[in-house]
């Protein structure tokens, strides 16, 4: 048997020395900030490598790098010489009642240059931001191949000086990742599988972060440290999951991978998209966030009035009877959905699990519980019902559970302990939100999945993990790092806890309703711990230390705070000290701020607000005076345009702010 000859696809250098500018292709943001130049060929590179430099501001943000894409099916290696450029420049804006801003620019210019070599064809297609740049690359039909094979993709991001970075936990069997403690590493000290997006601490007034858009039928992105080059990091594409075995109890995978083909496609294809947010701050970066949704294709929904947004209750004692009571609550609270978590249909780790019945695991529930009397009484109170369904069951069962859940009046389904990183995986997970939203479910995607913007084309998928959240009894410290790290990648279900002991480890109470604010979820889930009044007491669970929803004042908020949003703005940003977020619905604001390990004053003013017009505040405190549960102070004061407050803030404290507008 002939041995096929390994090429490389191409090799792209970020560069900004000069180079023969007769083949020089300049794309540059609208506004002049950002700035990427192409040269194809160059005298200073090899054959077949590609460079383009990338500048903010006329810094030099990332020094010569390169990507290679490595094939076994076809000759990249060849000098290539540019037979078009396609220039054009987009000014677009579109809305969705879903997201942190209801209406969202989309302006960007972009050049597609047709490569071709003596044995290759190539497009490169490089777009420019107000946001940041992002490339990806095309490979047209060719040679009278039907598909190609990749073996890898690396890129290696070369910097001038060992720049400090954000990075989640080194890639092992039976460890969370994208779940992971994020801590700040000199980027020399990175370990395999760091987690996208990767804050980046180029200057104090350069922050930059290296994501990934469009990941919908390809192998996960992921980071490392340059073994061969100083101050540099290299992207890799994860391997086929030959083999999964997982931890009963925190669901993390035990992956064995092959050596093969990462990824294999029909040709033409084109690759996910490479994207470098850039801003002056952590909150700019935060802000400009929807740049991942605009390199995604519009919605493909039609008709989106089903897909419904809101604040979630889980029921822990899997009955009838605690069902209809938290419907009560969720009813009586202006909330939205009740979710029936693990255990309704056995043991959820056990590959025989059939989700087409209810089949109670005996260390959650003794029953009884009838889903369709609890749907039933749901919609007679306005109420909608999530199931969660493990991958498990999923994997073999989608086609049958949809319609299934459909007769039963199930509003949307938690997909948990889903397998991601591999092409197979990604590929399946999109087709099942696709699935979904044929039947009219919406989807919140549980443990290690990070989203890449893809709830733009699909918004049926309203959330996901891939967060260090209240479950891991996260300190508010690591929760002001997730705020400008993980929520750059979109929403992220949180899982808020308030009754539970926990809360005195993480922070506060007022910093946990703070948490709505903060983090981003058009699916807030509430009380993650706690039950509601009425239901049974569940004494033969899983879970420790449940308590009762309380009636306590602070509760209002709660009740009251939206989900999705007209507008946001981050007032005060400081990674893992300070955060304080605005976001409108309407004519009202909503201000969340939380607190690190260090007290301080926040000084706040209201430039914000419309001019001309007054607005009646209520103020969430921390007050250990105060004699409720939960310690919350609540104030009223009225503002405008022109106000300033202080607040002193404790260690580990927090507030909030429902900011209403008294003239309209």
């Amino acid at each position: 048997m002939k041995l096929r000859r390994l090429c490389y696809l191409l090799s792209i250098t970020l560069i900004v020395s000069a180079c023969n500018s007769q083949n020089e292709t300049i794309v540059q943001s609208p506004n002049g900030q950002k700035k990427l130049t192409v040269f194809p060929t160059s005298e200073t590179t090899e054959s077949g490598q590609i460079t383009f430099s990338v500048k903010y501001d006329d810094r030099q943000i990332i020094l010569p790098s390169v990507l290679e894409i490595k094939s076994q099916d076809i000759d990249f290696s060849t000098p290539f010489s540019v037979k078009n450029v396609v220039e054009i420049a987009v000014q677009n804006q579109w809305t969705t009642n879903l997201g942190e801003r209801s209406t969202i620019l989309d302006n960007y210019n972009e050049a597609k240059i047709y490569l071709e070599s003596e044995t290759a064809k190539l497009n490169l297609i490089c777009r420019a931001y107000n946001e940041g740049v992002a490339f990806a690359y095309e490979v047209p039909a060719q040679n009278n191949l039907t598909e190609i094979k990749i073996d890898d993709e690396l890129i290696t991001y070369q910097f001038a000086e060992n720049h400090e970075v954000w990075s989640t936990p080194e890639r092992k069997p039976r460890r969370l990742t994208a779940q992971g403690e994020i801590k700040k590493i000199p980027l020399s000290e990175l370990k395999e599988g760091c987690e996208r997006p990767l804050l980046v601490e180029v200057a104090d007034n350069v922050k930059i972060a290296l994501a990934e858009a469009r990941l919908v039928d390809y192998a996960r992105l992921s980071f490392d440290a340059g073994k061969q080059l100083e101050n540099s990091i290299v992207s890799s594409l994860d391997g086929k999951i030959i083999d999964t075995k997982q931890d009963l109890v925190s669901g993390a995978v035990e992956n064995e991978r092959s050596e093969g083909a990462k990824v294999e496609m029909k040709l033409p294809f084109k690759s996910p998209w490479r994207v470098v947010m850039m801003g002056e701050s952590y909150g700019e970066l935060l802000e400009n966030n929807y740049i991942l949704e605009n390199l995604n294709p519009p919605s493909e929904i039609g008709d989106e009035s089903w897909i419904t947004p809101g604040k979630v209750l889980r029921e822990g004692t899997l009955t009838t009877q605690g069902g209809k009571a938290a419907i009560d609550f969720v009813a009586s609270h202006n909330m939205q959905y009740v979710h029936f978590d693990a255990g309704w249909y056995g043991n959820e780790m056990d590959n025989a699990s059939d989700a087409t019945t209810v089949t109670l695991d005996p260390k959650r529930s003794k029953g009884p519980f009838d889903i369709e009397a609890i749907t039933a009484y749901a919609k007679e109170k306005g109420v909608k019902v999530m199931l969660y369904v493990n991958r498990r069951a999923l994997e073999k069962q989608l086609d049958d559970i949809l319609p299934l859940f459909q007769e039963w009046g199930i509003a949307g389904i938690k997909y948990g302990f889903v397998r991601v990183g591999d092409q197979h995986a990604t590929t399946w997970m999109h087709e099942a939100v696709k699935k979904t939203a044929a039947h009219r479910m919406v989807i919140d995607i549980h443990d290690e999945y990070r989203p890449t913007g893809f709830s733009r084309t699909y918004p049926n998928l309203l959330t996901q993990e891939g967060i260090r959240g209240d479950e891991e009894s996260v300190p508010n410290s690591h929760t002001l790092i997730t705020m400008f790290t993980r929520s750059l990648a979109g929403a992220a279900d949180n899982t808020v806890c308030y009754y539970n002991s926990r809360v005195e480890k993480m922070g506060s109470h007022a910093s946990q309703l703070a948490k709505t604010v903060c983090i981003f979820s058009p699916l807030q889930f509430l009380y993650w711990y706690d039950k509601a009044p009425a239901a049974p007491v569940k004494d033969d669970a899983l879970w420790g230390d449940t308590n009762t929803i309380g009636n306590e004042p602070e509760l209002e908020f709660f009740n009251n705070v939206p989900t999705v949003w007209d507008e946001t703005k981050v007032l005060v940003g400081e990674i893992g000290e300070i955060g304080v977020i605005a976001r409108r619905k309407g004519n009202d604001w909503w201000i969340g701020g939380i607190n690190g390990q260090t007290a301080r004053t926040v000084d706040l003013d209201f430039s914000f607000l419309k001019e001309g017009a007054n607005y009646s505040a209520k103020i969430y405190t921390d007050d250990e005076t105060v004699e409720t549960r939960t310690r919350v102070k609540i104030e009223e004061k009225e503002l405008s345009v022109g106000s300033a407050m202080a607040f002193d803030l404790k260690a580990n404290n927090g507030f909030t702010m429902h900011i209403q507008q008294i003239n309209k």
